[in-house]
């Protein structure tokens, strides 16, 4: 039997998407492991975008199948695949700079207790506490919780928006490119908040065109290209330098691809 630790949360099995007769994913394979941190890789174009909005319920699949805990599921609407523990955390955070820190935890689902006949009143204290001791073990401390999110750093941002996602009842991470707009010393807070969620039990996806960012934190890295895998890779079964150079074939091979359309057409 599988430990906690290691037990598939996500299996994804040949799914494919199409629109028209544009192939956006074709037979993509791959699994999610509780307590590990998964990357798919790609530059632009390669579906990473795609594969997110399956996952999260924004789209369906066309073809193959995604199980979530042994169980298939074909989600009709994000709401869907939150209710099993799927939680994607988007490049522009769906944040509310000048909200504080801890409304930005809750958003619209703050603790409440008793008021006056059927109206409940927000819990604040509750609420600013929980917020606050989730940031915590992340590893941020929040000195005032009463500080507008938008004065933090993009990591510190990033960090919020990732407590809360698993204080909400997260199994599965999905993070996309979040470290796409940050620097060097931003980039690295954001890993080890990564680190931290898989030290939690989470099963993160980390979305990147990065191999970089990508190889300290991953366990297992998936190569997109053009909407197929190149590869789907165990940490012990590649190293950096050929993950790198995987990638950097697959844009090559684009490249040729588009140039001999445009040979075609002259």
């Amino acid at each position: 039997m599988e430990s906690e630790q290691g037990r598939t949360l996500l299996e994804i099995n040949g799914i494919s998407k199409y629109y028209g007769s544009i192939i956006a994913l074709k037979d993509i394979s791959t699994k999610v492991y509780a307590g590990t941190v998964t990357c798919v890789l790609g530059d632009n174009g390669a579906g990473k975008s795609t594969f997110i909005k399956i996952l999260a319920g924004v789209h369906q699949h066309d073809d193959g199948a995604v199980l979530v805990e042994g169980e298939p599921v074909s989600f009709g609407s994000p709401r869907e695949a939150l209710d099993v523990g799927i939680a994607t955390v988007y490049q522009d955070l769906a944040m509310v700079p000048l909200m504080s820190v801890w409304r930005n935890f809750w958003l619209g689902s703050e603790p409440t207790k008793f008021g006056l006949g059927p109206l409940k009143v927000i819990d604040t204290a509750k609420a600013k506490q929980i917020a606050v001791e989730e940031l915590g073990k992340m590893g941020i401390a929040i000195r005032d919780p009463e500080q507008p999110v938008g004065t933090l750093s993009g990591g510190e941002r990033q960090s919020v928006a990732i407590a809360r996602a698993a204080y909400f009842g997260a199994k599965v991470l999905i993070l996309d490119e979040p470290t796409s707009a940050l620097g060097v010393k931003q980039s690295g807070v954001v890993l080890r908040y990564i680190v931290e969620a898989r030290k939690r039990g989470l099963g993160v996806i980390f979305i990147t065109h990065n191999p970089n960012h990508a190889w300290p934190v991953g366990d297992r890295f998936m190569i997109l290209n053009r909407g197929r895998s190149l590869g789907d890779y165990a940490k012990e079964e590649i190293t950096l330098s050929e993950l790198t150079q995987l990638m950097a074939g697959g844009a090559e091979l684009e490249q040729l691809q588009h140039e001999l359309a445009s040979a075609m057409d002259d």
